[in-house]
């Protein structure tokens, strides 16, 4: 694919598209407001009255950094990005400012819920698949073997997270570290952080913001993500370079996000009990003995969060419910990981979305299954197994990692693992006791319905393609029942049971190979949208995808 043909045309092809497109519809049936009509308005907002004086102004600092992460993230989506969005900004007809808020909501010209369409002409498409993070006129076969040339310590930047690939005068490919990447907006960001760490009063608040701030500046993350692990405070910020999704040649490249949240104590304290599983589910897997981890990181913290703001990729499309991080493996190997619920936000979800889906796609006799705490825990579990099963890996007598063997195929992948092998693992703490018995049959009737939810996100998405796989491998199974007649779908529950298991053990057993192959035929077969499917969405039309936040607490700080 070569797209250097059309990003030098971009910039002028906007202006005639801007400047010079016939007045539209902008009623309820343009195609733009349908689009943005899939995304509830919702309020998401959370109770500051027991925070400090000074915590209180350090969320204000907070909240202005948060924005930073925005004006990142643009940059890292698309290299014309920025541009774009000062021209559409431009454009105050109807039409144009429809336009201009589908761009805000993507954070780009494709659409994630349309396989990535583009809704502005002259833009690149497909969409670039490394994004911002490489030339995007490089190949993949061009940066392979140009890794092949680099010393041990730069191959390990160029397949890390923080370097972005860029070419030098002579046109050769060259490693820029995010620091000076983006220091433009992460030096002020700096500031503000450690702004709101003389703020606070909490002192593992305080070490993570300072040791953020140095991160930023100086490319070095690791001791800022241990300070994350150890946090303990009022307030919950998660503010850096994390996910992988957007680098879709290689999921090697982190984009920048911020999540803003206050700690929720009596949710998180219902649910502290897992973390003393984790063990227990690792030495339990359903792999191979020699694919398990006999000694986890120490720490596994769980927390539940409500929501002040999102920012960069947190606040982009199909808004997050959960979180699982670090990603690096240096972090996780040593000291675990972090899952974070994020409370408010899922009951927004399940308000809005889930519960008119179950009324669609969910057999009459089994809709009265369908409840928020099943819902909220499954996330949780999804969460919990990211840190679980293999990670670091050996291939052909190499070390790698998981992440790194599956390449694009990573994402997509590792969130089905994540999803099936949650269901599996509160399954054996059901069987163990920790869960109560009455659990199970509302665990798997909302988890059907879920299905439906996550795959409306599209199939180019890593979660909803990681569903097609699993639902289609569960229908093949018998476990998951379609009625021709009414056109839902039940839970076969004789059936359900080994069928998780088996796949848990498939996917699982997969990534421990590092078999890339085996995990594309894997996703070739399933990860597709089959006759069923696409009936029951087709009924879905006038049901919401997602939410579009609104966060007022955010409003009033400039």
């Amino acid at each position: 694919m070569k797209l250097s043909l059309v990003v030098p045309l971009v910039a002028c092809t906007f202006t005639l598209i801007i400047g010079c497109s016939k007045p539209q519809d902008t009623t309820m049936e343009s195609p733009l407001a349908a689009k943005l009509n899939r995304f509830a308005p919702t309020e998401i907002t959370a109770d500051v009255s027991q925070l400090s004086a000074g915590d209180r102004q350090a969320l204000d600092k907070l909240i202005e950094a948060s924005r930073l992460m925005d004006e990142v993230y643009l940059r890292q989506v698309w290299s014309g990005n920025v541009a774009l969005k000062e021209q559409l900004a431009a454009d105050t007809s109807a039409e144009g400012k429809l336009r201009y808020k589908m761009f805000m909501l993507n954070k780009g010209p494709w659409s994630g819920l349309d396989h990535d369409s583009a809704f502005v002409e002259g833009v690149p498409y497909p969409k670039p698949a490394g994004a911002n993070f490489y030339p995007e006129d490089m190949t993949k076969e061009e940066f392979e073997e140009w890794v092949g040339t680099l010393s041990k310590k730069d191959q390990e930047k160029a397949r890390g997270f923080f370097y972005t690939i860029r070419r030098d005068e002579n046109g050769k490919l060259k490693l820029v570290s995010y620091s000076d990447e983006y220091r433009r907006w992460l030096e002020p960001a700096a500031d503000l952080l450690r702004e709101a760490a003389a703020l606070t009063d909490n002192k593992s608040l305080k070490n993570f913001l300072t040791k953020r701030a140095d991160a930023f500046l100086s490319n070095d993350y690791y001791a800022s993500d241990v300070a994350w692990m150890e946090l303990d405070a009022p307030i919950e910020p998660t503010i850096g370079p994390y996910e992988v999704y957007m680098d879709e040649l290689f999921n090697y490249k982190a984009a920048f996000e911020a999540f803003i949240t206050l700690r929720n104590d009596e949710e998180t304290n219902k649910l502290s009990k897992f973390s003393n599983e984790l063990q227990d589910l690792e030495n339990n897997l359903p792999i191979d003995k020699k694919y398990r981890n006999p000694k986890l990181g120490a720490l596994a913290p769980i927390r539940v969060v409500d929501v002040v703001v999102n920012g960069g990729e947190a606040n982009k499309g199909v808004q997050t419910a959960a979180f699982n991080l670090p990603n690096d493996e240096k972090v996780t190997k040593e000291k675990g990981s972090k899952r974070v619920m994020l409370k408010n936000v899922q009951e927004a979800k399940f308000r809005n979305i889930l519960v008119p889906i179950s009324s669609v796609a969910i057999a009459l006799d089994e809709r009265g299954l369908i409840a928020f705490e099943p819902f909220f825990t499954h996330i949780l579990a999804h969460e919990l197994m990211h840190g679980l099963g293999p990670h670091s890996i050996t291939v052909d007598g190499k070390q790698t990692t998981v992440r790194q063997a599956m390449k694009e195929l990573s994402s997509a992948f590792e969130e089905a693992k994540a999803d099936i092998s949650g269901l599996w693992a509160l399954q054996y703490l059901i069987d163990k006791g920790v869960v109560d018995k009455s659990f199970e049959r509302q665990m798997y009737v909302t988890f059907l319905a879920s299905a439906f939810r996550s795959v409306r996100f599209g199939l180019n998405e890593a979660h909803g393609k990681g569903i097609a796989l699993q639902f289609n491998y569960l229908i093949d199974e018998g476990a998951f029942v379609h009625d021709a007649a009414s056109g839902t779908f039940s839970v076969n529950f004789d059936k359900i049971k080994q069928a998780v298991t088996k796949l848990t053990s498939a996917i699982m057993t997969i990534q421990a190979e590092g078999s890339y192959d085996k995990a594309k035929a894997m996703l070739d077969t399933y990860g597709v949208m089959r006759p069923e499917m696409k009936a029951a969405l087709d009924k879905m039309t006038s049901i919401p995808t997602d939410i579009a936040p609104r966060y007022p607490l955010a409003e009033g700080v400039k």
